[in-house]
């Protein structure tokens, strides 16, 4: 006898009234012979293919769209310069300095700002005339975080210094001058390379579609955009005491950046009904949607770079449960090799 219609649920319909018993039986079908899946119909190893475009807004010195699946954001990033004078805590270097020390100033000076919105409408939870949610904080604090960590930006690019024009200065006004010295090229850093200045760079992340795991398409983005990103050619002019900025298409630019640091997170998704006996079975769900985030206590996130002498570790975080092992750890940190090559091809 055929089953009623009425008493047949779709598969929409399950998910949303038992989602965790509707994801378990993906993973774990009735049928040995079936893959497991999960079920977007991903392999739990298996991360969504990242689109990125860049130079997708005009009004910022870089920018970049990246979807991952159905989570989309745009980043934008836009330079501001900012004198020595008006930085509180300005400790004065007098070199050009590629050490870790001056590294710091990048942090010490807040010359990189990062914030993170999530539009209204990206996700049912996210609803109009609220405040800034607790997600949209702790992704800032956490690409903040790794911003100044893993010292992406070389902080000699993003420093100012006073030039001065050889073969003869300009006797007309400042604007004649700016533009003689533009077309002439003559100006070259002066001998005692005092900073007067730094740039200071506004990266602002837009979430415009959420489906989760938002931290590393936020990151991606971030890097796509900076590695996008121009800056004019600017120097401290003595004479108007003010920073100029060379207009000339030409003399743009782009960043240093010190690696392509990649993160890789992954949710761990555990059977219910036998956690309580701690031998129950589990997943690791690699780059989660929304649905298998709010089925999952257990998340790590591992962030790696791929230099000329093999893969460096640049950081690991783990946030709940007690599944995550050394043994698994080893296991994520290939897993997350490999989605640098991923996104390495992406971006480039």
């Amino acid at each position: 006898m055929a089953t009623p219609k009425s008493m047949t649920l779709s598969s929409t319909t399950f998910a949303k009234l038992s989602p965790h018993p509707y994801l378990l039986a993906n993973l774990q079908p009735a049928d040995s012979s079936t893959t497991p899946t999960r079920t977007n119909g991903r392999q739990p190893s298996e991360a969504r293919t990242p689109y990125i475009n860049t130079s997708s807004l005009s009004h910022a010195h870089g920018s970049a769209v990246v979807r991952n699946g159905d989570t989309t954001v745009i980043c934008g990033v836009r330079g501001e310069t900012i004198l020595t004078s008006a930085i509180p805590n300005y400790r004065a270097a007098s070199a050009v300095d590629n050490s870790d020390s001056a590294q710091d100033e990048a942090r010490d000076y807040d010359l990189l700002v990062p914030n993170i919105e999530l539009a209204t409408g990206c996700a049912p939870n996210f609803l109009p005339g609220v405040p800034p949610t607790t997600l949209a904080q702790t992704l800032s604090t956490r690409v903040y975080s790794l911003l100044h960590s893993s010292k992406l930006i070389d902080v000699n690019r993003l420093r100012i210094y006073p030039e001065e024009v050889g073969g003869g200065k300009s006797t007309g006004d400042g604007d004649e001058k700016m533009d003689e010295a533009e077309e002439s090229d003559e100006y070259a850093v002066s001998e005692d390379k005092e900073v007067k200045a730094y740039w200071v760079l506004y990266i602002d992340v837009l979430f415009i579609s959420f489906d989760g795991n938002p931290f590393d398409t936020a990151w991606t983005a971030i890097l796509a955009a900076l590695r996008d990103t121009k800056l004019p050619q600017a120097y401290w002019d003595a004479d108007r005491e003010m920073v100029l900025c060379k207009r000339s298409p030409a003399k743009m630019s782009r960043l240093d950046l010190r690696g392509l640091p990649v993160t890789c997170t992954a949710a761990v998704f555990t059977a219910k009904e036998k956690q309580k006996k701690g031998n129950g079975s589990y997943w690791v769900l690699v780059d989660p949607d929304r649905l298998e985030e709010g089925l999952c206590d257990e998340t790590v996130t591992v962030v790696v770079d791929q230099l000329s002498g093999g893969t460096k570790l640049l950081g690991i975080s783990k946030h709940g449960g007690t599944i995550v092992g050394p043994e698994l750890m080893k296991t994520m940190v290939a897993t997350a090799e490999s989605r640098w090559e991923q996104i390495r091809a992406a971006i480039e």
